[in-house]
C-alpha cells in the first residue's frame, strides 16, 4: 500500500471587468493518469459568493492530470448588463452571435489542464472578462 497521499485541487473565479468575485459558475473535474491516457470525470461544483469552490473532488491516487471546466457563458450574460466601458454595445457588435440572433458570448467556456504531483496542493484562480481570461498556479 502506497504511502503517498494525492494531490488536492482548489480554485476561484475572480471578474476583472467589475472589480469582484464570479459567483454561479459551474467547473467541472476530470482527471487523467499520464498524458497518453483518456480523461475521467470527477465531478464538480459551482462558484460561491467568493467565487470559490470549496468542494471539488479530489484527485484519486496516479493522477498525474487535471483538467478544470469552466462553464463562464451563463455568468457573463448575467453580467452583461452591470459592466461599463468594458461590454459596450460597440465592443459587443464583433462577438459572435448566440442562437437568438442576439450578441454573443466571446469565451463561452474556459478549460486549464495542468500537471500535478501527490501530496501538493494546486490552487489555480481563473481572473476573468468578457473578451480575456487568465490563470495561474496560486497558493
Amino acid at each position: 500500500m502506497s504511502t503517498r497521499t494525492t494531490a488536492s485541487v482548489s480554485t476561484h473565479i475572480l471578474d476583472t471587468g467589475l472589480g469582484r468575485p464570479a459567483a454561479g459558475v459551474a467547473v467541472r473535474l476530470a482527471v487523467r493518469a499520464g498524458r497518453d491516457t483518456g480523461w475521467r470525470p470527477l465531478g464538480g461544483s459551482t462558484t460561491d459568493t467568493d467565487g470559490r469552490c470549496a468542494d471539488l473532488p479530489a484527485p484519486p491516487e496516479g493522477t498525474t492530470h487535471v483538467r478544470l471546466d469552466f462553464a463562464v457563458e451563463p455568468y457573463l450574460d448575467r453580467t452583461a448588463a452591470g459592466r461599463t466601458g468594458h461590454r459596450t454595445a460597440d465592443a459587443r457588435q464583433d462577438a459572435p452571435a448566440d442562437r437568438a440572433g442576439g450578441p454573443g458570448v466571446f469565451f463561452p467556456e474556459v478549460t486549464v489542464t495542468f500537471a500535478v504531483v501527490p501530496g501538493e496542493h494546486f490552487h489555480v484562480p481563473l481572473l476573468l472578462s468578457p473578451f480575456g481570461y487568465s490563470v495561474y498556479r496560486g497558493s
